[in-house]
């Protein structure tokens, strides 16, 4: 698929080597003095991916964005006063951005262009499959920090995590054999069975079933447009330890 010349570029580009979108853009800000640190942060901003059923699926950097819109595999997503949704191909958005404030755009000798915020995927519509990761934190979680033993609710400094069959007797270190366990229960069931100590489990573990698709940083300041597409407070983040 070939990409029409924008103006400003010396040679047109196509879409496998639209990657090279944003190092042309590197090197001609690079001519403008502006400061090669302020530079890679804006590059590295954080910009929300759609699906083409305007579904959030990811977060991209700035870098990434550019080449996707401009290779044609994504639009840039705007609002107005009134939150009509417009979208916009490279082109237009670089025309787009020709009266944006300096503070959002990175400015090159020839043009300038604003950093996105949202884009949309064109081609795809579905959400990606992504496991949750088997960690003790993410145990804890499904767990909810109780005693799968007991059923008392613990401080996790006072929980540890049990493989309900003992490795040396087969068991394994999955989702379906490790629970949280109380340092009472955990010392009382030992290298045994629970069925050996008279102890069972509250629930079975099973793996969760969490959607974890997307990563966020909660630290990191999120844009107003964002909050069209998606509640920041009830994601279900992947967790990690």
């Amino acid at each position: 698929m070939s990409i029409a010349l924008i103006r400003g570029w010396s040679t047109p580009l196509t879409a496998k080597s639209a990657s090279g979108t944003v190092a042309q853009i590197y090197a001609e800000v690079r001519k403008t003095r502006f400061p090669h640190r302020d530079l890679h942060t804006v590059l590295n901003s954080q910009v929300l991916v759609l699906n083409r059923l305007w579904q959030a699926v990811n977060i991209c950097t700035a870098r990434r964005a550019f080449a996707l819109v401009y290779a044609g595999h994504a639009q840039i997503v705007s609002s107005d006063a009134a939150n009509n949704f417009m979208t916009h191909d490279f082109q237009s958005w670089r025309d787009l951005s020709a009266n944006a404030p300096d503070h959002e755009v990175v400015t090159t000798i020839s043009f300038k262009i604003r950093v996105p915020r949202v884009i949309v995927l064109l081609v795809f519509d579905r959400l990606p499959k992504k496991e949750v990761k088997f960690t003790r934190h993410n145990v804890f979680e499904r767990d909810k920090n109780t005693c799968q033993y007991c059923g008392d609710i613990f401080d996790r400094s006072e929980l540890n995590l049990d493989h309900v069959v003992p490795r040396d007797r087969g068991g394994t270190t999955t989702w379906e054999n490790v629970v949280c366990s109380c340092i009472a229960c955990n010392t009382r069931k030992g290298n045994r069975l629970p069925r050996e100590t008279h102890m069972s489990l509250i629930r079975k573990p099973k793996r969760p079933k969490w959607r974890p698709f997307v990563q966020i940083t909660f630290s990191a300041p999120q844009h107003d447009l964002w909050k069209h597409f998606v509640d920041l407070a009830y994601w279900n983040v992947e967790l990690s330890d």
